[in-house]
This record gives C-alpha cells, structure tokens and sequence, in this order.
C-alpha cells in the first residue's frame, strides 16, 4: 500500500465519521459503486485523475451516481474520489473499505458481523465444493449469489449477507477465504477490536484463551476478538495473526527452523 492511499483511506474514514450516521443501504451503495468503477477503467481513471480538481470530481460523481444511489453514498464516493490513491485498485478497495464500515456502523448492538464472517470463512475452506461453487469463474453470478442467500438468509444479519453477496459478485482475483478474513478484519476495526487468528493443534481452553488475551490487550492496547482455528498439522503450540503480524510459536513452526538449520 503505498503513502498516498494510507492518507486517503484516513481521509474517507474521517468524512464517515463526519457523516455521523450510517444504513445499511448506504453500505450496499458502496459496494455496488465500487462494482461499477471495478468494471469500467475508463471511469476509474476519471475518478483518481490526479490533474481534475475537487469540484470536476464531485460533478462526475453526481453525474454517474447521483440518481442511482443514496445522497450519503454520493457524499462518501466523493470524499474518495477527491483523495489521491496510489492506484486504481487502492482505490476500489478505498471504496469497499468504507462500505464495510458503514455496515458494521449499521448494525444493531449486538450483531457480530465480524463473528459470522469468519464462521462462514471457516464452513467455506472445510468445504471445497462450496469453495469452487462460490469462487470459481465458471459459476453463474446467479447461481452464487442464490447460493449464498440459501446458505445465510435468515442465519445471519442482512450486513453480512450484503457483504458476502458483494464479495462473489467482486472478488478481484482473490479467494474467497482471503476476501471473508479481510472483510471481517475491516469490519471488527471498525468497532474497534483487533482480530487475532489463532491457530492451535487442539481447541484452546476458555482459561488459555483468556490468559492469551490479556496479554494481546496489553500489547495490541485495544480489544482483541479471536478467530480460532484448530489444525493438526502445527503440531502443538500456537500461532497468532493479527494483521500482518505472526507470532509463530507452533512446533511445527520450530521444525522448520531446525531443518533449515540443519540443510543450510
């Protein structure tokens, strides 16, 4: 990510929180701006063309959006398009960032969107047909998006189906499993937790997993939420992900290190 697009995705976030409200519709909008820029180069170029001006910015916006989408949305794409990105891919994901965060703003207290994300993650990579059936090109758009109102309509809440709808619809050469993490790590930023990944041999107690929190907490300086992974291939130990940061103490992990020790 280069220095330009972490200044625009500060920026967007600001003008969210100027917003000072957030509906799901104005998520879906989001998104569903993002599919329009994803799918034509031509306006993508327009919209981060470094030499048009705010206010050339704001009438393109209009223009294409204006009747189509909420007055919040528009005021948000704008926001977006008058940063600088350091591409146009920083710029779709700039603008699927804030469509997160809307609809994690959007939901009623209580709702984990964070927390269904991950579980269907979880039921995606334990399934290959499903994987296939939701990820490869060859499955009709249809047929994805009716397969993933059957698998949560009515299980989960209309925020995370909006963002799993969106995700098949745009996965931007990325798997499925990829764009589920990144979306709930986004969203559960949003409410202000840190997501740690953790991967063990065997279930964790609810004691190690409390000890293990206090002291992500007292490192991360923020509230941690867990997404745990159970996988026999660590061996024993346990691996932790926060972002793009590992702490790698599995044995599977400390093998690898001797065998390259022992090779090099």
């Amino acid at each position: 990510m280069g220095s330009a697009t972490r200044g625009a995705l500060a920026g967007t976030r600001a003008a969210l929180a100027q917003l000072g409200r957030a509906e799901l519709q104005v998520a879906e909008d989001l998104l569903a701006v993002g599919r329009v820029v994803g799918s034509s180069s031509q306006l993508r170029s327009a919209l981060i063309d470094a030499e048009a001006d705010d206010a050339q910015k704001r009438t393109l916006v209009e223009s294409v959006f204006g009747a189509k989408v909420t007055a919040d949305a528009v005021t948000l794409v704008t926001a977006a398009a008058t940063r600088r990105w350091s591409t146009g891919d920083d710029f779709i994901a700039g603008l699927e960032d804030l469509g997160y965060r809307v609809a994690a703003e959007s939901a009623r207290e209580g709702v984990e969107i964070d927390a269904e994300l991950f579980a269907f993650e979880r039921a995606v990579a334990s399934d290959a047909e499903l994987e296939l059936a939701l990820g490869s090109k060859l499955s009709p758009l249809p047929s994805k998006l009716a397969l993933v109102d059957r698998l949560l309509g009515g299980k989960a809440s209309p925020q995370t189906v909006a963002i799993v709808r969106h995700l098949v619809q745009q996965p931007r050469g990325r798997r499925i499993g990829e764009l589920l993490r990144h979306a709930a790590s986004v969203v559960a930023d949003q409410r202000g937790f840190d997501v740690a990944t953790v991967t063990t041999a065997v279930p964790l107690t609810a004691e190690q997993l409390g000890r293990l929190a206090q002291g992500l907490v007292a490192q991360a300086g923020r509230r941690v939420r867990f997404d745990t992974i159970v996988d026999p291939a660590v061996i024993g130990g346990v691996r932790v992900q926060i972002g793009d940061d590992v702490i790698d103490g599995s044995v599977a992990s400390r093998l690898s290190e001797l065998r390259q020790k022992l090779a090099g």
